[in-house]
């Protein structure tokens, strides 16, 4: 999923789309409940300081759980988004190491995957306080594979922004986090780049991927 507004769906401009399937794949593009078809939630002003939007966080990702409920116990479950599609993943991973939204119902899935291009960590100021609350909050985190990447020259959602929430992530006991960065990158994607997610899906959890 990478739906945003018309800015933060910039995602579109990607040249040359190449597609990869991993088992099934859910592409969400028209925001769920949402009375603007084109957000997820309410973004703020993306500034270290500015509010979260935690019901709407909480809304997305608890979309995003009840479809991938529907699968096979044995089947890996991972999240991935572009932009505010992004910031709902990584907000999934907090959720699920946590064992709780932040509303403090249960998180319902296990996940395998969390991928994040161009976007943000949201509600971040109580995280290493919530994965620190538990031995098994800590064991999660500390497991989960997470791939971010970010352009250095986004003009939407601030390099600095990405770097930043990688580095939160980091400290607050995710530490299986990639961080890859793409110099004259601004916000949409690149052959590059999908590449990179390809092999490091492929790599993390040794899954055959086809691409064509």
């Amino acid at each position: 999923m990478y739906r945003g507004s018309s800015s933060y769906a910039s995602g579109a401009r990607t040249a040359n789309r190449r597609h990869f399937e991993y088992g099934r794949t859910y592409v969400l593009v028209p925001a769920p409940g949402n009375p603007s078809p084109a957000k997820w939630f309410d973004t703020g002003d993306l500034t270290e300081d500015g509010p979260d939007d935690a019901d709407g966080m909480d809304a997305s990702a608890a979309h995003i759980a009840n479809l991938l409920s529907s699968e096979p116990a044995d089947v890996k479950l991972g999240i991935g988004g572009f932009s505010m599609g992004a910031a709902t993943a990584l907000y999934s991973a907090t959720c699920f190491a946590h064992g709780r939204y932040g509303n403090g119902t249960l998180y319902p899935i296990n996940l395998s995957a969390i991928i994040g291009l161009s976007g943000w960590l949201p509600c971040s100021r109580s995280l290493k306080m919530k994965v620190e609350s538990s031995q098994e909050a800590a064991r999660r985190a500390a497991f989960l594979p997470l791939l971010l990447c970010h352009g250095r020259a986004d003009g939407v959602v601030p390099y600095r922004k990405g770097e930043r929430s990688a580095e939160t992530l980091r400290m607050s006991g995710f530490r299986n986090l990639t961080f890859k960065v793409y110099n004259a990158l601004e916000h949409y994607t690149i052959p590059e780049e999908m590449d990179a997610v390809c092999k490091w899906l492929t790599a993390r959890l040794r899954l055959d991927g086809s691409r064509s």
